[in-house]
């Protein structure tokens, strides 16, 4: 997991993860920590985890960004190097407010990748730089 995060939270991405590896579920006593630590993001990230939005874009080069299919049925990229979605929960409940750690697309990205259920799409650097680049363009 990536350092972003206060350590309780990462602690219990742990966990996640090795809970999920062990028995290929999540026990009612971490799925409670989530839901504490994260609030109200909980439960949507895990129904978008459920519904695979999640989408690992990597190029030849090593970078990677996630795409994550939002309940709207928008796309929206998430960094997890730097705990930053480009959707309006993220810039207003996090950046602005700061009443949430994240968003749920970026917490759905910890939990699939905890979970192994990241969808995989390998692109060219210039589809990468595109991709990238159509974010900033739909602002």
């Amino acid at each position: 997991m990536d350092s972003t995060l206060p350590a309780v939270a990462e602690e219990l991405l742990k966990e996640i993860k090795k809970a999920f590896q062990e028995t290929s579920h999540v026990p009612d006593d971490l799925l409670l920590g989530l839901k504490f630590i994260f609030g109200p993001s909980a439960v949507p990230a895990l129904d978008l985890v459920d519904q695979r939005s999640v989408t690992q874009v990597m190029s030849p080069s090593g970078r990677t960004a996630y795409q994550v299919l939002g309940s709207s049925g928008k796309l929206y990229t998430c960094y997890s190097s730097c705990h930053f979605c480009t959707c309006p929960a993220f810039g207003f409940t996090v950046l602005q407010k700061s009443e949430s750690l994240l968003c749920k697309h970026i917490l759905a990205v910890y939990l699939s990748r905890a979970m192994g259920a990241c969808q995989k799409l390998t692109v060219s650097e210039e589809q990468l730089t595109s991709i990238l680049l159509a974010e900033e363009e739909d602002e």
